[in-house]
Formats: C-alpha cells, structure tokens, sequence
C-alpha cells in the first residue's frame, strides 16, 4: 500500500515539475526580449519590443497561412494560368421576324426575309500542350471566323481552327509560341463518385474584368449521364457535378484534386442561364480519340455503314405501331447485302436500343456506333409487329 502510494505521488509531481520549467523558460524568454532586456546602441526598448511583436507575427502569419493550403488551393494554382477566355466572331443566318409567319403568299411577293449577322460569343479553354494547342467546345468556337484568346497575364493571341466535331462537341485550336503553361491530361474511367472537383472558365465574360479565371468547387454528383441530343450534338456517358457551371464556362477544364483534366465542361441545365447545381462535362478519355483525328485530319472520320435509312419515331407512328412509348428509330429502307441486311434489319423495324442504351434520334446512334471498332458486332433490339427481338450489327467500312 505504502509503495503505491509513493508512485502516486511520483506521477503527481512529474507534471508539476515540467510546468514549472517551461514558465521559468518562458519567463526568461520574456525578459530576455521584453521591456527591460538590453537594448541595442541606437534602439529604445519599445522598439526592440515591438520588432520581436512583429517577429512573432509573422511566424504566426507564415503557420497560418500554410494550414490554409489544400489539395485544391494547390491545383487551383497549378492549373490557372493554362486556362483561357475565348472571344469568338460568328457569322449567322437570322430570319427576319413576320406577323405573317411561314406563309407562302408572303414569301411570293416579299421573298425570304433571311439576313446575315455578326455575332460576337464568348466561352473558355485551356492549353494542353507547350506549343499552344487549346481545346474548347464546338459550340464555343467551331463556327467562327475571328478567334482571340486571352491569357492570364493579359496576353491576347489570334487562335487558328484546327479542327473541330460537332457529334461530340469538341473544337481544337492553336495559337502560336512555345512554352505555354498547360494542363494534363488525366482519366476519366476511374472516377469516383463524390470526390471533389474543381471547375475553372470564364462565366459571363469576367476572365475580361481581371484576367484570371473563376474558380468553382463541387464532387462528382454521377457518372455515365446520357443526355438527350441538342442541335445534333450528342452528350453520352457525361460527368455530373454540383461545382458551379454558368454561361461562359463551356469548354473550361473540369479537375480532379491532383490538377488534371477529367473532362471538358460543356452542359448546364438551368431555368434562368444560371447554375441550380446540375453541370455536365464531357470524359476527357473520349476528348483524347478525339484530339488525336483532329490533328491529323481537322475532323472525325466516321466511314461505317449499316445500309439502313432511318427515321425518328413520332406519336403517329408510335400509335400505329403499337409502342407504348415515343422513342426509337423506324427503318425506312435496307440496302441489299449491306451490314444491316445481314444482321436481319426488315423495312418498318424500329430500333429501341443499341449495345443496351436506348435510342431516342439517330444523332445516338451514331455516337454509339462511332465508338465502335471495325468488325465489332453491335446488339440492337428492335420492335417488329408487336414483339421485340435481338439482332448484330456487323460494323463495316464503306468499300471505295
């Protein structure tokens, strides 16, 4: 009991000891550069008093602001300079608006009241490669004929139109020099749903106010999105993200927390052209197939055939046929010994799914069989009198 009670006590003191040692330090310490310390020929003691303030300071300043830093404030200051705002000069078709409408008596006497416009649009980019090769969407910059691209250290450079492919969005772009900042590539096939993303453009022109780009921060909200096509661009297997996106923003990089590009921010769905938290980028892996055909060729070569004519399914033709649902493509012709031929395609067939994603316009399809490769079979399933069947689709190229 009695050598119980000595170890108690060891252990109560040991704290007390220690204390007493760091307040004699710290008290010395106090007194070696508090008031009162000697003082340097020429300073006072308030001034030596405040130099080791202002020391002290800093140091806490200097701790502070490296717990500020992130994997994010990291990659934000990596990134930034490689991304650009883009100014692009459209030349468009605009028809003349008529309280008459369409109507043919008008047009007799009056001719189409259609007029050529200039419009100036403006949408984000960014350098993927030292020698100034900028990628954005098609529908940022595919139409133009001025391109200005303006860097974060105010520099403005006339871009060139290398290429561009509207099925899937894409455009690239060059401006001349050597030793740009620029981006790199990442994947985008091991994405993590949830995990954070930083979205960086040019929303509503303000990369213009103070060349910097604006940074936006969200998570990964799904993968594989299909969205219905828009203007013949199709949007499949999109990354879906709450990290704001708004007008302007197409064509900026979308992140992840190590700084490379997963994808190309291309899509929003808002009432008011502002973000409600549903943007959409396009996979960067899919960017790169692309990239690759427009450097070489300026465009996407797509030169498989099926030998079937289609045509979008509407209610008329879905009530007659006895769909359930609107949707699909209804096979109008079959071209003789064509690859739709011997897959057992039949004229009045109407194609519901292809490789198990279903088909709404013929812009899908396309896509899907553009990310084919020669000789894979394609699964369709069709709806013929009533019942659904499974056929292939043997891709071909067109023989010359």
């Amino acid at each position: 009991m009695k050598r119980n009670f000595v170890g108690t006590a060891l252990l109560m003191a040991i704290p007390a000891t220690l204390s007493a040692l760091v307040a004699y330090n710290l008290g010395q310490s106090v007194a070696e550069s508090g008031p009162g310390a000697s003082v340097p020929a020429g300073q006072s003691e308030a001034a030596v008093w405040t130099d080791a303030r202002l020391v002290q300071h800093d140091s806490d300043q200097a701790l502070i602001a490296g717990s500020r830093q992130t994997a994010i404030t990291r990659a934000v200051a990596r990134a930034s300079g490689a991304v650009v705002g883009i100014n692009v000069l459209e030349v468009r078709q605009v028809r003349r608006w008529s309280p008459w409408g369409d109507d043919p008596f008008f047009q007799h006497f009056f001719g189409d009241q259609v007029y050529t416009q200039q419009v100036q649009e403006l949408g984000s980019g960014f350098i993927i490669s030292p020698d100034g090769y900028v990628l954005t969407n098609d529908h940022v910059a595919g139409n133009a004929t001025q391109i200005t691209i303006t860097m974060t250290s105010g520099e403005k450079y006339e871009a060139k139109l290398v290429g561009s492919d509207m099925l899937s969005d894409i455009a690239l772009l060059k401006i001349e020099g050597s030793d740009f900042p620029y981006l790199p590539l990442g994947r985008s096939d091991d994405i993590i749903i949830g995990e954070w993303v930083i979205a960086l453009g040019n929303p509503f022109g303000l990369f213009e106010v103070n060349d910097k780009p604006t940074v936006t921060v969200g998570v990964v909200s799904a993968t594989d999105m299909n969205l219905r096509a828009q203007e013949g661009r199709v949007y499949r297997g999109m990354i879906q993200t709450d990290a704001a996106i708004n007008s302007g923003n197409s064509g900026g990089p979308l992140l992840n927390s190590l700084g490379e590009v997963i994808g190309v921010n291309a899509v929003i769905y808002t009432p008011n052209q502002g973000n409600i938290g549903l943007g959409f980028a396009i996979p960067i892996n899919r960017v790169k197939t692309i990239l690759s055909a427009l450097k070489e060729h300026g465009k996407v070569e797509r030169e498989f055939w099926t030998g079937l004519s289609v045509q979008v399914v509407d209610r008329r033709i879905a009530r007659y046929f006895g769909l359930d649902q609107v949707r699909g493509l209804i096979v109008t012709r079959v071209v003789r010994n064509s690859p739709g031929d011997r897959a057992g395609c039949q004229v009045e067939d109407i194609i519901l799914e292809a490789r198990g994603e279903r088909i709404d316009d013929e812009y899908t399809l396309i896509a899907i069989l553009d990310e084919a490769q020669e000789g894979e079979e394609i699964p369709l399933t069709v709806f013929r009198q009533g019942k659904k069947l499974e056929l292939k689709l043997r891709l071909e190229r067109r023989s010359i």
